[in-house]
């Protein structure tokens, strides 16, 4: 099969070969009418762009680096498929690195990506200094995905992590519960931070004192939900429900608590954080916040092409949303 040139699709959208260039390469604009002609022709043709040959033309690598955490992790993963999907059909590609939580890999995989030229960044939560991100924004167009900073001059798309913390109290309070036990995130983390501020303003508005004893450590992990639990019932602590600070520290919260032959929630009421996919699934479907993962993974891509356009950017904040199932009852007095 002989390959398709540019002259072939000039010949078959009648224009000339500078006007299909300028159409392929997004250079200049095209009036409308030829620019549909081309990309007919293009379609018809079978023809498929050089990506080296339009980075050469435009000056740009047509590449995004993206900076993730935990490959394997579900949230973070669901970012990526965002920005996998708001990449899609235009003409850049990401290249994935895993900063994995850890300031010294982050800077590395930053390194990287760096010197592959790309021509943007996504940088999705991670602990990178808010310095480091200045000297970047100042370098490369740069979006953080799932994090917030102070900064006014940083990119960012994140979730209102207090008003998740928040609403997912205030649904176990309105259930009459009071003795809520919070298991929290990794320590320092921004977000576990967040929500259990958000934990703590819940209790005080409805007249609750934040009892330590129901406070436990966790990281964000299955086995800290099961030993959290394993703390409570070892202490004798007083409970009638729990709000992790994500699913799959209830998940394991919900492990625990069965091997201990408490039901949830006819026994003790049970809240996530995520909304993972398999929390509508587990026995019984899980109360969860839902993060809107997969549409900031989209808008951070949107809004790193706009900043590689020299289009203007403002910070999005979005809410979460809570997901009211059959983990939680009223408390029977």
């Amino acid at each position: 099969m002989n390959k398709v040139t540019i002259q072939d699709i000039a010949d078959a959208a009648k224009v000339s070969k500078a006007t299909v260039s300028r159409v392929l390469n997004g250079t200049a604009s095209v009036a409308s009418e030829k620019k549909n002609a081309v990309l007919q022709a293009t379609q018809q043709l079978g023809f498929k762009p050089n990506t080296l040959a339009r980075s050469l033309a435009s000056g740009r690598s047509m590449t995004i680096g993206v900076l993730t955490q935990i490959i394997g992790s579900p949230f973070y993963d669901t970012i990526s498929q965002g920005v996998i999907a708001g990449l899609s059909g235009t003409g850049y590609s990401p290249i994935f690195a895993d900063g994995r939580w850890n300031r010294i890999a982050e800077a590395e995989a930053i390194d990287t990506l760096v010197s592959r030229r790309v021509d943007g960044l996504v940088l999705i939560g991670g602990d990178v200094p808010e310095d480091d991100i200045t000297k970047l924004c100042a370098q490369l167009p740069t979006v953080l995905a799932a994090r917030k900073t102070e900064l006014p001059e940083h990119n960012c798309i994140y979730m209102d992590n207090v008003a998740g913390g928040f609403d997912a109290t205030s649904h176990l309070i309105e259930h009459g519960h009071q003795s809520i036990a919070f298991i929290q995130g990794v320590e320092h983390h921004p977000d576990a931070i967040d929500r259990f501020t958000g934990y703590k303003d819940a209790l005080r508005k409805n007249g609750i004192a934040v009892n330590s004893e129901l406070v436990l450590h966790g990281d964000f992990s299955a086995e800290s939900g099961a030993a959290a639990v394993e703390t409570l019932i070892a202490g004798k602590t007083q409970f009638s429900a729990i709000f992790a600070a994500n699913d799959i520290a209830a998940f394991g919260a919900r492990l625990a608590l069965h091997r201990h032959g408490l039901r949830v929630p006819d026994d003790i009421s049970l809240v996530g954080f995520d909304d993972q996919m398999e929390s509508a699934y587990m026995t019984p479907p899980l109360t969860t916040v839902r993060q809107p993962a997969r549409e900031m993974g989209q808008s951070a891509s949107a809004a790193v092409l706009d900043l590689i356009d020299g289009q203007p950017f403002e910070s999005q904040m979005y809410p979460g949303q809570l997901q009211a199932r059959e983990s939680v009852s009223l408390l029977q007095g």
